[in-house]
């Protein structure tokens, strides 16, 4: 047994030793062979694009047409796509009321009138009764003192009188004067110049203020076409240096192939914060009635830098769940460097980040080339 022992030992010695052997016998570990990349430098360019954003075409001026006072349609003498003139009248509505109104408002004003007659005869008595006493009063002994006195008190009196009357006259003259506004409304005209596009009321129906009885709609709705506001609203990346009276291109389905022009009339300086947008309105003039007020249209909107921005090929800028990024080269080794993508420009792309004018980069970006990984140059010529 303890020989069998002993050969074990030997055995086992021996099969170390052979596997010794060719652990020195086996190639040693190659070195990393750094990994090729075509690079190409960051360029720098001042960006000046176009690009297509949806817009969509708006009367200048639009108008729901409600009365001003309850009555019924007496007669309307507008339809669907009549065009009517500022001050024209559209219809009359009937008020039997307002009849009463009036008759009660003017029975008010000659009763007050009347009672200012009075007041001012009672005055002019009175006060040629206290001249004369107080004429007389002059001579010693004729005319009391005290007789004087009241009749000048008297007079007082009426001019107070004469006084309440004229507020009663004007009182009643404005109340007339109401009732006689309330009556021209049962007229009604057109605000402004446009085109009638829609009519909800005939002749009979009840209708009144918006607030009131049978005001849930308008009995026609005016809208100027010859002149429209194009509403554009602007992405926050491509608002750019824009300029009130700059002229902009767009074009309407309703019209292949047919461009328009139009100048930038009011900006909003303000974006939205629920859509990141801009308001922006272009004055379209459309005497010729071509346009049509509801329209989308697609505008052809410049977006320009201050200044020069940087440009690389689209293939350069890759990501990750975490990152979006270019990889430059330095001293061999690659970098990733965190950009922001801008607009793209064919081929390429504006980039924003910790990049320079000449800088090298992967043209053809990937997250497989490690940050801090040697690798070898080839470079090539930015298209």
């Amino acid at each position: 047994m303890r020989r069998i022992g002993i050969a074990l030992i030997v055995l086992l010695g021996w099969l170390s030793g052979c596997g010794n052997d060719t652990g020195s016998n086996a190639h040693p570990s190659q070195a990393s062979v750094p990994t090729e990349v075509e690079t190409v430098a960051v360029a720098s360019r001042q960006l000046d694009l176009k690009v297509s954003l949806p817009a969509q075409l708006l009367p200048y001026e639009s108008v729901d047409i409600y009365p001003k006072v309850t009555g019924f349609l007496e007669s309307i003498r507008v339809d669907v796509g009549s065009r009517v003139h500022q001050g024209e009248e559209l219809m009359r509505l009937s008020a039997p009321e307002l009849v009463a109104q009036r008759s009660q408002a003017e029975s008010a004003m000659h009763s007050a009138e009347s009672q200012l007659a009075s007041a001012q005869a009672k005055l002019a008595s009175d006060q040629g009764t206290y001249e004369h006493l107080a004429s007389a009063a002059k001579a010693p002994g004729v005319v009391a003192p005290n007789d004087v006195m009241v009749a000048n008190q008297t007079v007082a009196a009426d001019k107070g009188a004469v006084s309440a009357a004229e507020y009663n006259v004007s009182a009643a003259r404005d109340a007339l004067h109401s009732v006689s506004q309330m009556e021209s409304y049962l007229t009604v005209t057109a605000p402004f110049s446009g085109v009638v596009t829609a009519r909800n009321l005939h002749p009979g129906a009840l209708t009144g203020p918006a607030s009131g009885q049978g005001g849930s709609q308008p009995i026609v709705r005016i809208v100027d076409t010859d002149r429209l506001r194009l509403i554009v609203p602007i992405p926050e990346a491509e608002v750019g240096d824009m300029k009130q009276g700059e002229l902009i291109s767009f074009t309407v389905p309703a019209y292949p192939g047919e461009t328009f022009r139009a100048p930038i009339a009011r900006i909003a300086h303000d974006v939205d914060v629920n859509t990141r947008t801009m308001h922006v309105e272009l004055d379209v003039h459309n005497a010729g009635g071509r346009l049509a007020p509801g329209s989308f249209a697609s505008v052809s909107w410049p977006v320009r830098r201050h200044s020069p921005t940087l440009f690389v090929p689209s293939t350069a800028v890759t990501g990750d769940q975490q990152h979006t990024f270019v990889i430059r080269i330095r001293d061999q080794k690659a970098e990733w460097v965190n950009v922001q993508t801008g607009q793209s420009l064919g081929l390429e792309t504006e980039i924003f980040g910790d990049l320079h004018p000449g800088d090298q980069i992967v043209r053809i970006a990937s997250d497989s080339i490690r940050n801090g990984q040697a690798v070898s140059l080839h470079t090539s010529k930015q298209s």
